[in-house]
């Protein structure tokens, strides 16, 4: 499930990381400990990437107006 998938499925919006990125920062690790790394010497990293998705039909059947300047920092908008 990614990030939007919550308001893909009828929610009005939803924020968090891209999965994406965190996968790819999994594998690193795995890499690191097949290496030879011992896991309580690894940092712990936090996800540095986000995404907003909005769901507009949500927004209009609920009576919300949405500001241009919110909708332009969303990185998704379903309609």
């Amino acid at each position: 499930m990614g990030t939007g998938a919550q308001a893909a499925e009828g929610g009005l919006m939803s924020y968090g990381p891209v999965y994406r990125d965190l996968y790819q920062r999994n594998a690193y690790y795995v890499d690191r400990i097949l290496r030879g790394a011992k896991p309580a010497e690894l940092p712990v990293q936090f996800p540095t990437k986000f995404e907003l998705v909005v769901n507009l039909k949500v927004a209009k059947a609920m009576g919300l107006i949405l500001s241009e300047g919110f909708l332009l920092r969303a990185d998704e908008l379903i309609e």
